[in-house]
């Protein structure tokens, strides 16, 4: 029980510390990251892959209202919260070449985020759980409006009013599922049990899925994303696709398939419908960008895509490659955007035509980059492979045409991800590229760090499919008992 409540509250205290560090900021941060990752890892070590929940705290918060600081760790929740403790420290190292101004506030904003993704993750409770998902937005927004390139006012309202929107009507569910408890709680097992007959399933299914769509984001739900990536600040940049996209897919496993098993039942082949076409979509338009920071955005939508499809497949291999597919694109989406904003802030621009030649005089980042590339196109061997198999699997085992449609993914993805890289690291040097200096300092600790994950993860991924198998396959065991008895 301390060490979860210390591992949810150690980043608040961080970034309380840290917004009165000044220049100190940087160091305090990264402190507190580093000291919150050990503890994940200690955690970890100490947790027992089944399907029970543990380190469990429940402790009486608004009596009144049956609510309760209620949270805990199974496998899935393990893994996003290894990948949160892991991510932060990685994003903040990946700054220290940069001058933000007032850098005690953006670290604070960081640490801050942080909590609130560890309090979605790992909540048990309904209302903790949407503290938790409105703590992670309010951070996140003002790092992107403050610190975001140009246009940043206008994208970072659109992006606010699309994700509050979603937000309100997942309130609206939260609110309508406590009313229906007879306990008047909002225990996440007492929603599991709630009956419900399939038209409140229904439009509670739309009610959460909405909110959930607009975080990964899903097809036709991601409008807001290419120019909310592309004008946020790098590390912002990385915090969005990296780990707060994962809270759109943890809440469909956790809250959305449990609570509704009827309304997936009945909306889920929609949901793949829209998820294929976000597929291909965001692939064709992938090809399109001239900006390389674009087409990674549209990539990290495909590849979102085919995790939700997976997901609503419902069967055990889906389910597993969406866990792994989770660590997976948040390990590299963030190398991706890493190297893009060190080529940006050598070079002061990311527009692939106006680049080439790096690998001539910078080596050892073509070789960095060329790994994160093969594993975001799922290479045999890289930790993007088993994921994006045990999904096509899930899917295929749906149905085969979409899984042939939803494989074009990798298709599509190889294609445009390789020609980026080549256009950008191979051929000729220019009067831009010419100067190009290699890696180096934390930027090497970075980049190795993410490297050596891409090929560790590929070559043994036994430990995070062991991690989350028991609990996955009891979250199936009792959705279909549920279903069973809704028909």
């Amino acid at each position: 029980m301390e060490q979860l409540l210390l591992l949810i509250f150690l980043p608040l205290v961080g970034a309380m510390i840290t917004a009165f560090a000044g220049k100190s900021a940087k160091i305090v941060s990264t402190v507190f990251s580093v000291v919150s990752l050990v503890l994940a890892l200690v955690i970890a070590g100490n947790f027992i892959p089944n399907a029970s929940i543990q380190f469990e705290v429940n402790l009486p918060w608004i009596a009144d209202l049956g609510i309760n600081f209620h949270a805990g760790i199974d496998g899935i929740s393990m893994l996003v919260v290894l990948l949160t403790n892991l991510l932060v420290p990685i994003i903040i190292l990946s700054s220290y070449k940069h001058d933000y101004k007032n850098p005690a506030a953006f670290y604070a904003l960081i640490l801050f985020m942080q909590t609130g993704l560890l309090l979605v993750f790992t909540a048990l409770d309904a209302f903790l759980f949407y503290i938790g998902w409105e703590a992670a937005l309010i951070p996140i927004y003002f790092i992107c409006a403050i610190w975001g390139g140009k246009d940043r006012i206008r994208i970072n309202m659109k992006f606010f009013v699309y994700t509050i929107a979603g937000s309100l009507f997942m309130l609206m569910g939260i609110i309508y599922l406590y009313l229906q408890n007879p306990a008047h709680n909002f225990d996440i097992q007492a929603f599991y049990a709630l009956n419900l007959d399939s038209a409140q399933q229904g439009w509670i299914f739309w009610a959460f899925f909405i909110a959930f769509a607009i975080k990964m984001p899903i097809f036709p739900f991601h409008t807001w994303q290419p120019d909310t990536y592309t004008a946020a600040p790098a590390q912002g940049t990385m915090l969005l696709s990296g780990i707060m996209l994962k809270m759109g897919i943890y809440g469909v496993i956790r809250w959305l398939l449990p609570i509704v098993p009827a309304g997936v039942h009945d909306w889920g082949q929609l949901v793949i419908i829209l998820s294929i076409i976000g597929i291909v979509y965001a692939s064709l338009i992938a090809f399109t960008q001239k900006d390389a920071k674009r087409l990674v955005a549209y990539s990290s939508i495909a590849h979102v895509g085919l995790i939700a499809a997976g997901i609503f497949a419902f069967n055990q291999q889906g389910m597993q490659g969406a866990m792994v597919q989770m660590l997976s694109h948040g390990i590299n989406v963030v190398g991706l955007f890493f190297v893009l904003d060190i080529i940006f802030s050598r070079v002061k621009t990311n527009k692939i035509e106006d680049l080439g030649g790096i690998a001539k005089v910078a080596p050892q980042l073509a070789i960095a980059f060329l790994i994160i590339v093969l594993g975001t196109v799922a290479l045999p061997g890289t930790n993007g492979f088993i994921g994006e198999f045990l999904l096509l699997m899930g899917v295929y085992n749906y149905g085969i045409w979409a899984a042939a449609i939803a494989g074009l993914t990798i298709i599509f993805g190889a294609v445009y991800m390789l020609r980026m890289y080549q256009n950008v690291m191979l051929g000729q040097t220019n009067s831009l590229t010419i100067t190009f200096t290699d890696i180096k300092g934390t930027e090497k600790l970075v980049l190795y760090t993410i490297c050596a994950l891409i090929i560790v993860l590929g070559v043994y991924p036994k430990p995070i499919l062991h991690l989350t198998e028991a609990s996955v396959q009891h979250l199936l065991e009792q959705v279909n008992q549920k279903l069973n008895t809704v028909n």
